[in-house]
């Protein structure tokens, strides 16, 4: 830019910002709607150039502004679309360094906290705040430390759209990453997440704790119920999710409490099972219906020990059990069981549910060889015998 542009260009942005002090909401919203349209995709030199060198000076009130009216919604999509033009401008992190002093990141978290935020406004201030994060170590401890774990957590188990919740699991992610400080603060709040009522959100959660729990060294006793929980699931994506964290569990230090789990779901508790009947019998539903999620987490169960020993059946690895639950189910349940275990319980009839309901295998020690203690010792020493 020439010095005798540079005049020209000061006076019109500062006649711009003249305007902005003096417009209401409609003059603004149409001043933001101009904003977007023209500045989209710039880098931090292009709207320096724009602005002569004073976009700071927009940016600041911008940031002001939203946060004195964030819970009224006034104008907050345009507003965090904006915002997004600065911190995405490439080329220099200057807008993101003053957008975070201005508390730009409180507000943003304010946002995700506040009742009455639209869904999408959500969906835009999480990813500002993913941009936050991407940008670097620093970025990531300035989020945590304003409690950002926890109400982006919350925002997780609230919200209903799928755009919101994949973003949520993005920037989880994202904070995990590079974060050694809190790092273990966002594993524990992913583990808490898996109580979580949305199916998405909870394949969203188990896929984002299986990249977190890669890049940790050690596990934390607590993931073991609700993570068998999972398996309960009739969403077979859920279920996905949740077999292959554990399989990627076997490594660690819960292996043998989750192998105990597994073992002691192929068998539901009798008075377990009662409780879902006498739900569904109260509301003249069949007992095969209203105990469809035991068998679901049942097979579950099965399917993650069967791909747990390098994609062999259990059973097969080890005869004694292979002769005892081959009894107990019958030839016809237990080939439809070795044949695809993760579907078999869809196609189970009312005599076939009740036979795994009521019939229990009993194995003493007696009955294993010392090879076989040996292994089942290494893979996880608890299924007592």
């Amino acid at each position: 830019m020439s010095t005798r542009e540079e005049p020209a260009n000061l006076g019109k942005v500062l006649s711009f910002l003249r305007e902005w002090d003096r417009g209401d909401r409609t003059v603004r919203g149409r001043m933001l709607n101009t904003f977007l349209s023209q500045h989209k995709g710039k880098s931090f030199c292009e709207l320096e150039c724009e602005f002569a060198q004073v976009s700071s000076l927009f940016l600041a009130r911008l940031t002001t502004w939203m946060r004195l009216t964030y819970m009224f919604g006034t104008c907050l999509g345009l507003q965090l679309s904006a915002i997004g033009i600065f911190l995405s401008a490439s080329g220099h992190d200057q807008y993101l360094v003053e957008f975070l002093e201005d508390g730009g990141v409180l507000t943003l978290l304010d946002v995700l906290s506040h009742t009455q935020s639209r869904e999408e406004d959500k969906a835009d201030a999480l990813r500002l705040l993913l941009t936050v994060s991407n940008a670097g170590r620093k970025y990531k401890e300035i989020i945590c430390e304003s409690h950002g774990v926890k109400v982006i957590a919350d925002c997780l188990d609230r919200s209903n759209t799928e755009e919101a919740q994949e973003t949520v699991g993005a920037l989880l992610e994202s904070l995990s990453h590079g974060n050694p400080k809190y790092q273990n603060q966002i594993y524990k709040s992913l583990i808490t997440l898996m109580a979580c009522s949305s199916p998405r959100a909870q394949q969203l959660v188990l896929h984002t704790l299986h990249i977190v729990q890669s890049r940790t060294k050690a596990t934390h006793h607590s993931i073991v119920e609700p993570l068998l929980n999972m398996l309960r699931s009739l969403h077979l994506e859920v279920q996905d999710e949740a077999v292959t964290l554990i399989l990627g569990l076997k490594c660690y230090d819960v292996r043998s409490a989750l192998l105990s789990g597994l073992v002691a779901l192929l068998r539901p508790i009798n008075e377990e099972a009662k409780q879902h009947q006498s739900a569904e019998e109260a509301e003249t539903i069949t007992i095969m219906t209203g105990s469809l999620p035991v068998f679901v987490q049942q097979a579950a169960a099965a399917k993650a020990i069967r791909y747990g020993h390098d994609a062999k059946h259990f059973v097969r690895s080890f005869p004694v059990i292979e002769e005892h639950v081959q009894r107990v189910m019958g030839n016809t349940l237990f080939a439809a069981f070795m044949h695809q275990a993760e579907t078999v319980y869809m196609n189970l009839d009312e005599t076939q549910a009740e036979i795994l309901l009521t019939n229990k295998v009993n194995i003493s020690a007696a009955d294993w060889t010392s090879s076989e203690r040996h292994v089942l010792n290494v893979a996880g020493d608890e299924l007592n015998p």
